[in-house]
Formats: structure tokens, sequence, C-alpha cells
């Protein structure tokens, strides 16, 4: 059977109380496991961390924080951004403006641009989404209220199943990606990726270290507009 660890992909948490939830032990877990799990692992969490957003957090005003989100040492999270629905920011990560996070774990120094949605999304240690990345974390189906289609990955030794209708994207530790990018439903992108602008893509995993390139991007023609007359 097919199967992805997160151990492969992301690490978990190491700094400030969030290191002593489920949040620090990622990598023992299977995705459909977690995936399964997680909504009691973090009803888990919020009863251990001793304040739900760490002092040292910056939430700009115009912000919008969830009442079950956890925020970790030293994040910042910037204007008119919503961040929701049992998300785990880590230390140091950064959203930035006008971003929505649903239901996501944000790895340790990663850095989220403006302008970005992603929805059941796991985010690895020190990854960079640049501007108007977008990660959708269901299928098109009949009634989009309520899917009813399983999130499906293809892996190099066949078809993993993640055993939700709601799965976004596994965004491997250092993943680096340009702008105006969408992922999901059901990607897994490998550690230190790099995924150039322009890219859609969904269920499928990346190896780690692969250039991830958009061919229509490098389509461009340049040419020589003519030479005005001094007359007209």
């Amino acid at each position: 059977m097919p199967s992805i660890h997160l151990a492969d992909y992301v690490s978990g948490a190491t700094v400030g109380a969030i290191a002593t939830t489920s949040y620090g032990e990622l990598e023992r877990y299977e995705l459909a496991a977690f995936l399964t799990a997680w909504p009691e692992l973090h009803r888990e969490a919020l009863a251990l961390v001793p304040e739900r957003i760490h002092h040292t957090a910056f939430v700009h005003p115009p912000a919008i924080v969830g009442e079950d989100v956890i925020i970790g040492p030293d994040v910042r999270v910037h204007e008119f951004s919503t961040v929701r629905k049992g998300s785990v920011l880590c230390a140091g990560a950064s959203v930035g403006f006008n971003c929505e996070v649903t239901a996501c774990v944000v790895g340790e120094g990663a850095v989220l641009g403006h302008r970005i949605g992603i929805n059941r999304t796991i985010v690895g240690t020190e990854a960079h989404l640049s501007a108007g990345v977008t990660v959708a974390a269901i299928n098109l189906c009949d009634d989009m209220r309520t899917p009813d289609r399983e999130v499906i990955v293809r892996v190099p030794d066949g078809l993993y199943r993640c055993g939700t209708t709601q799965f976004g994207a596994l965004i491997g530790d250092g993943v680096q990606t340009g702008n105006t990018i969408s992922l999901g439903p059901g990607s897994a992108i490998g550690r230190r990726c790099r995924i150039s602008s322009g890219v859609t893509m969904a269920g499928r995993a990346v190896a780690a270290r692969s250039v991830v390139g958009a061919p229509h991007t490098a389509d461009v023609h340049v040419r020589q507009r003519p030479a005005r007359s001094p007359h007209g």
C-alpha cells in the first residue's frame, strides 16, 4: 500500500509550548492518520498551551484570529488577514497582508506572502510562499458545501487515499514558490522544492529538491516596436 509519512516532508515544532503538543511530534504520523486525528489532537493542544496567543506574537489590529487558533512565539500576522478553524502558527511564522489561513499548520519560520489562501494544509519549517498562492482543499462536486469525493494523491507506487474529502497540501520544509500558483487538493511537495510562478497542480506528490515549472510561462515573445518618423 502506498504511504505518505510526514517525517519525509516536514519537521515538528521545537520552540515554545507548541513543541510539547502533538505538533511537536508531526514526524511520527502517517498523513491519513494525522488528518483523521487532527481535530482531537488540536483540542488536546489547546488544553496544554498556557497562552493561546504567545505574548511575543504580533497580530495587527485589523487581522482576525479564531478562538481555537494557537499562535507561537514571535509570530506576525499582518493587517486584514484571517487565521481560523484550528490553525497553528509555529514560532517565527509570518502571515502577510490579506491572507486567509483555514485549518492549517504553518511551521517554524515559514513565510506566507501577501494575498495567500490556504486550507487544510501543512506548511513546513522555513517554507516561503510568495504572493497569490492558493491551496484548495476539496474536489469539484455537485454541492461544494458538502464535498463527497475523497482526496487522492498520485505517488510513485500508486494512488494514496487521504481518507478525507478535505485536504489541501503537504508543503515540505524549505519549499519556495513563485507567485500566482494554485495547488491542491491533494498535493504533497517534498523538502526544498522550488515551484515557479504560474504552476497549477493537484493530486500528486513531488520528490524532494524538485523544480516544478509551468512551460507556458517561458513562451514570452518580445519584439521591437517600429520606429516612428519625426513627423508622425
